[in-house]
C-alpha cells in the first residue's frame, strides 16, 4: 500500500449493525478521533448517500474545517465519505466474524487532492501532503482503538 492510502482492521465485540450505526453517526466522531473535533450535519443530512456534513479538526499547530460528502451507507457493511472536491476518501467497511465486526478504516490521498495542495500551497505541498499522511497513518489504529473501546462498552 503506498503513503497515500491506508487502512488497518480490529475486531469489534459487537454487531456489523450496531458498528455500523456507531460510526456513521458523524455527531460523535469526536468521541475517538484524535483529531476531528466534532462534526456536524447539514440540514436535514443523516448517514445516506448525497448527505453534506461538517467536521472541525484541531491539532497544536492549527484548527480548520472541513466538508465532506457521504459515497456509501450501506448499513452493516460500508460508510464513506470524500472530504471537499474528491480530495481525500474516507472509509469504515464491517465483515462479520467470529466474535463480532471486523472494523477497517481506510484513508486515501486522491489525485484531486493532490493538485489541489499544489496550487494551494506551492512548493510547501510536499511538506503539507506528508504532514496529513503521517498523521492518518497514526491517527486510524488511535481512532479505530477508541470505537472498539465504545462500541463494546458503551
Amino acid at each position: 500500500m503506498s503513503d497515500l492510502s491506508h487502512s488497518e482492521s480490529v475486531v469489534v465485540a459487537a454487531a456489523p449493525e450496531a458498528v455500523y450505526d456507531l460510526v456513521s453517526d458523524v455527531t460523535r466522531t469526536g468521541e475517538w478521533s484524535p483529531v476531528c473535533r466534532a462534526c456536524w450535519w447539514d440540514e436535514d443530512g443523516g448517514p445516506r448517500v448525497g448527505a453534506w456534513f461538517t467536521g472541525r479538526n484541531v491539532t497544536p499547530a492549527r484548527t480548520w474545517e472541513t466538508r465532506s460528502q457521504v459515497v456509501v451507507a450501506d448499513r452493516g457493511r460500508e460508510f464513506a465519505w470524500m472530504v471537499g472536491d474528491r480530495y481525500v476518501r474516507w472509509a469504515f467497511r464491517m465483515q462479520p466474524v467470529d466474535g463480532g465486526t471486523e472494523l477497517t478504516e481506510s484513508w486515501e490521498f486522491l489525485p484531486a487532492g493532490l493538485a489541489s495542495f499544489a496550487e494551494r500551497y506551492g512548493d510547501e505541498a510536499g511538506a503539507q501532503i506528508a504532514d496529513r499522511t503521517r498523521a492518518a497513518h497514526e491517527g486510524i489504529p488511535a481512532t479505530l482503538a477508541a470505537i472498539k473501546r465504545i462500541a463494546e462498552n458503551g
